[in-house]
């Protein structure tokens, strides 16, 4: 944890494009509230398909318009060079100066675009901009669901960031010596870059399983049979949610994490209870 330990902490939010006028609504009360913990930055995810990428310039121009700082995700799976060349011209008139790259997910029709992984797009953004944007990337502590092994999913996270990442976000985890020996494992390869955990806030068991089975992210069997044993009762799973995530914030932070990433899903209400529990 030695290399991440030095970093200046820094603290920002994931929000995903509304869908319609009472969804953006929600989003800006949300948008103000999270403002108040002078987060860094709030990163906004991509769709593949035109609706949803234009879902995401509509999101990043809101907050930029509104003073704070947006990270819009570009995905390549499903980009062409010329698609993403014309993305960056649009982000840098916004005032845009921070991406979150990452490859995607594969489109189920099976098409793909120019880019194959994520650190091709990474390479192709700094070929293009220089150093005009800070490059963040993804980080799997437990690992990429389609890795075919921790060592490949090392190897390739490295590539990322020899291509030009500046820092990285974690996918979210409840087990910190993941993240803990994930860290160690870069150190040893000689990356030295921010690795920022990401947090997801509990709020709906239901949910959180089926997010989790989708990318990967492990809930212990503890915390999984603590809350199945809540039924649906959601004011007993927030409260004890709220416990276990900041609980797992305090470690991390103790332990020298530089900054928490936390996946709102466009709601204000858990992340801001973790921070005021954490004192920040």
């Amino acid at each position: 944890m030695e290399s991440q330990k030095k970093r200046p902490r820094t603290f920002s939010a994931e929000f995903f494009p509304p869908k319609d006028a009472d969804a953006r609504a929600q989003l800006r009360d949300a948008t103000q509230q999270l403002a108040q913990l002078k987060l860094r930055f709030f990163s906004v995810t991509f769709g593949a398909g035109g609706s949803t990428r234009q879902g995401t310039y509509e999101t990043v121009s809101d907050i930029q318009a509104a003073g704070h700082t947006a990270a819009p995700h570009i995905s390549g799976i499903a980009s062409t060079r010329a698609e993403i060349r014309e993305l960056l011209a649009a982000y840098r008139v916004l005032g845009i100066r921070r991406l979150v790259v990452l490859r995607g997910d594969r489109p189920k029709d099976g098409s793909g675009g120019d880019f194959r992984h994520a650190n091709e797009l990474v390479a192709f953004i700094r070929a293009e901009t220089g150093d005009d944007f800070h490059i963040e990337v993804a980080a799997y502590p437990e690992f990429h669901p389609e890795a075919p092994s921790a060592e490949a999913d090392l190897d390739h996270f490295a590539r990322k960031v020899r291509a030009g990442a500046n820092a990285a976000i974690t996918q979210y985890f409840f087990n910190p010596d993941a993240y803990y020996r994930f860290v160690d494992a870069c150190e040893a390869r000689g990356l030295d870059l921010p690795i920022v955990p990401g947090i997801m806030p509990i709020t709906n068991y239901k949910q959180l399983a089926r997010f989790s089975d989708a990318c990967g992210a492990e809930i212990p069997r503890w915390l999984r049979r603590r809350l199945e044993g809540y039924g649906d009762d959601l004011d007993a799973i927030r409260a004890f949610g709220l416990d276990v995530t900041t609980a797992l914030c305090r470690q991390l932070l103790d332990a020298g994490a530089p900054g928490l990433h936390f996946y709102t899903l466009n709601r204000a209400g858990p992340t801001c209870a973790i921070w005021e529990r954490l004192g920040l």
